[in-house]
Order: C-alpha cells, then sequence, then structure tokens
C-alpha cells in the first residue's frame, strides 16, 4: 500500500501537556478523565469514518492518554494500529518512574515505533510533529488557545488540509 494511501487511513494527535490544561480542571487525575473521555467519542467516530492506525507524539499528558484510548480500542478491534513518534531516544528520562513504566508499556503494546532523532536536539519535536502531520489526514487535538508545540502543528495541520479536530471546542 503506498503512502498517500496509507495516510488517508491514519488520524494523528496533538495536545497539551498537563499542565496547560489545568486551569480548566482541577488535577491530573482529573484532566486525565475528562480528556479521555472527550476522547472516546471522536476516536470511536475516526474509527467509524474507517481510520485505522493512530499516531501519538508520546508527550506527556495527551498524547499519552490518546494511545491509552487507541489501546483501549484496539482491544476490542485488534485490526486497529498505535503508531508511536518518538521525537528522540531517551525522551522519557525525565519522567516520573511510573510515568517511564507507562510509557514503555505503550511503546510495547503499540505496532510501529518511529524515533525521528537518535539525540535531542532543537528541531526534533518539530520534525516528529511534521512526520504525523504528513502521515495523516486527520488531526485529534486538545487545544485551549496558547501558543506552542499544539498551535503549531495545528497550523501545519492546516496548510497540508488535515481535517482538524479540537476536543476541547468539540463538546
Amino acid at each position: 500500500m503506498n503512502s498517500d494511501i496509507k495516510r488517508l487511513h491514519r488520524v494523528c494527535f496533538s495536545g497539551h501537556r498537563p499542565e496547560k490544561l489545568l486551569s480548566e480542571y482541577c488535577n491530573i487525575a482529573e484532566i486525565e478523565e475528562k480528556i479521555k473521555n472527550l476522547l472516546r467519542p471522536v476516536i470511536s467516530k475516526s474509527i467509524e469514518d474507517g481510520y485505522t492506525s493512530f499516531i501519538t507524539g508520546m508527550a506527556r499528558g495527551f498524547d499519552v492518554w490518546a494511545a491509552d484510548v487507541v489501546l483501549e480500542e484496539k482491544e476490542k478491534s485488534p485490526s486497529i494500529r498505535l503508531i508511536c513518534a518518538i521525537p528522540f531516544l531517551g525522551f522519557d528520562k525525565k519522567r516520573s518512574h511510573t510515568e517511564q513504566l507507562h510509557y514503555r508499556y505503550i511503546l510495547r503494546k503499540s505496532d510501529y515505533v518511529q524515533v525521528v532523532s537518535p539525540f535531542y536536539n532543537p528541531s526534533c519535536f518539530q520534525k516528529r510533529n511534521k512526520f504525523m502531520v504528513d502521515n495523516s489526514s486527520r488531526l485529534i487535538s486538545a487545544y485551549n488557545g496558547s501558543g506552542g508545540g499544539t498551535y503549531n502543528t495545528i497550523a501545519y495541520a492546516n496548510s497540508k488540509d488535515l481535517e482538524v479536530i479540537n476536543i476541547l471546542s468539540h463538546r
């Protein structure tokens, strides 16, 4: 299957880390629950729409929570694929021990891991985001209007004519 055909069946994710979402919710556990509850119907609808592969950038917060929901769907339908796009090797090193264990669990359960750079460099996050957008036709985001990587990824997705669904305004 050529890459343009594969792209038509792929969704990528971009969203804020928990700290940027704290203004809307009280604590990280509550944020996680709310975000996953917003993600579930949008991911289910994507599957109904014919999407079979989901690409996560594996950042703390939204990306990991999106991966969790995709893995829930994969349990119900083994044809669902999870792709982890890692900006650099060792991306999980500054996380807590519990977060590192969860990160590694997701990588083990995924169908494919794309490492963008063997080591950290200033452009590795942008390259990861470009990889995700360039290999998808839909972007599911949790965007609150602030600047940063999610803003840049959405702008790039719009320039590439991806369908962009923001779960924070999709209620």
